[in-house]
């Protein structure tokens, strides 16, 4: 659960701040290195709270919408069943209910897409402009003059070749962060875990087609 929520959901579509940092030479080095924007937040202590709040929130809105879905089933089922026996009247009258409840079904799965959104770019703001501020402090400390994000997407740099680790500042922007390197894995062995899912999961079936009216 968490692992397909975190690789969701979406640093890169919250991103307000600058990732391609140019820095001033402080050393005169001039070097240009890479990072990784999401594996940085998902190291901080303060990722992993936003991570379990967000699926908190989508576990909610999925609980909501499933009971919405199997009480639509429910009546669909119903109707299938007992439909013949109806009057004219009752029979349209039902119909029309279980329209409705496919109308409210879909809304529902808007509205939490956009409740999810809304919470995680409040909640990711603050420490995207936390590991942007030490991604800048660590450019100049070291006299860099790009630190280009490996994430991708949205415009930024993709990493496909470096001729050595050396070219990586994630150890040294963790510990701007106060984070031990020695105490998560190398960023190049595993990707960063970030980004919730947009989309709140969709039951497994929808309920077929009520019949149109004659």
């Amino acid at each position: 659960m968490k692992q397909k929520l975190i690789a969701y959901m979406v640093v890169m579509t919250m991103i307000s701040t600058p990732l391609l940092a140019q820095t001033t030479p402080a050393s005169g080095t001039g070097k240009i290195v890479y990072t990784s924007v999401e594996f940085l937040i998902g190291r901080i202590p303060e990722g992993k709270v936003v991570q379990n709040q967000l699926e908190v929130t989508k576990a909610q809105l999925d609980k909501a919408l499933q009971e919405t879905y199997k009480e639509a089933q429910e009546k669909y089922e119903n109707y299938q069943k007992n439909g013949a026996s109806m009057t004219e009247v009752i029979r349209a009258d039902k119909q029309k209910e279980l329209e409705n409840l496919q109308t409210r079904i879909q809304e529902m799965q808007a509205n939490a897409q956009q409740s999810l959104a809304t919470k995680q770019q409040q909640l990711m703001e603050p420490l995207i402009t936390k590991v942007n501020d030490a991604i800048q402090a660590v450019g100049k400390e070291q006299g860099y003059l790009y630190i280009l994000n490996m994430d991708g997407g949205q415009g930024n740099p993709t990493i496909l070749y470096t001729s050595s680790e050396d070219n990586n500042a994630t150890n040294l922007i963790l510990r701007k962060l106060g984070v031990d390197p020695d105490k998560v894995e190398t960023p190049a062995a595993a990707k960063p875990a970030t980004a919730p899912a947009t989309t709140p999961a969709k039951p497994a079936t929808t309920p077929a087609a009520t019949p149109k009216k004659k």
